[in-house]
């Protein structure tokens, strides 16, 4: 049954409202970066298996970053999903779904949200019990449109659209009914990463939550 597994995962993305997707270079920058994101109000985080030092980053934030809730991002296997659970994630995301990913998530014990960006990926993942799913690339797969077109046949799915997504259109994003929560990398820019500003980091997180909050 992956429903009490979804519904974890429902309750993690909707209090989080934005999920920051962290493509870490080095090791090194894995702690304070998950710091300054979680001083800043931003605590539920997606670490990409995108480099070669995301495992060793997610485990050195869930190590010395308590209140951070780590997941792993970018599995795109059956193998990639046993290490994030191997490494104690609370949940994993993907960009897309094949079918042997989908069994072995189902079967798996960790929270999980499959990426679709059309009707067909999201009946796949509907017949292994996945109601809450990536959309993925967001905007270039339609945007809100797309995703209101979604909601017509499937009035039960909820969403977390990434692609796309940043500062000024987050907002729009999160008021659609079915949308539970937005990722998306522009609460880490690379450059800011790059010279450890962590401060700054911290600064445009906090406005964006306090704004989110507002509207």
């Amino acid at each position: 049954m992956t429903s009490a597994k979804q519904e974890t995962l429902a309750t993690l993305f909707s209090e989080a409202k934005v999920i920051p997707v962290l493509t870490i270079e080095r090791r090194e920058d894995a702690v304070p970066l998950a710091r300054a994101l979680v001083a800043g109000g931003v605590d539920t985080l997606e670490v990409t298996l995108r480099t070669p030092v995301a495992i060793e980053a997610a485990k050195a934030i869930l190590a010395e970053v308590p209140d951070a809730i780590v997941g792993i991002g970018t599995i795109l296997s059956p193998d990639d999903l046993a290490r994030a659970e191997a490494l104690g994630a609370r949940f994993g995301i993907s960009p897309g779904a094949t079918p042997e990913l989908l069994k072995a998530a189902a079967g798996s014990s960790l929270p999980f949200a499959p990426g679709i960006a059309t009707a067909s990926e999201l009946m796949q993942a509907l017949t292994q019990g996945f109601d809450l799913v990536k959309f993925f690339p967001a905007e270039s797969s339609g945007g809100i449109k797309a995703l209101r077109g979604l909601a017509g046949p499937f009035p039960n799915v909820r969403f977390c659209p990434t692609g796309g997504i940043g500062e000024a259109n987050a907002a729009t994003w999160l008021a659609e009914p079915n949308v539970v929560a937005v990722g998306g990398s522009w609460l880490c820019p690379s450059a800011e990463v790059r010279s450890n500003n962590w401060a700054g980091i911290t600064a445009m997180c906090d406005r964006t939550m306090k704004s989110l909050k507002a509207g």
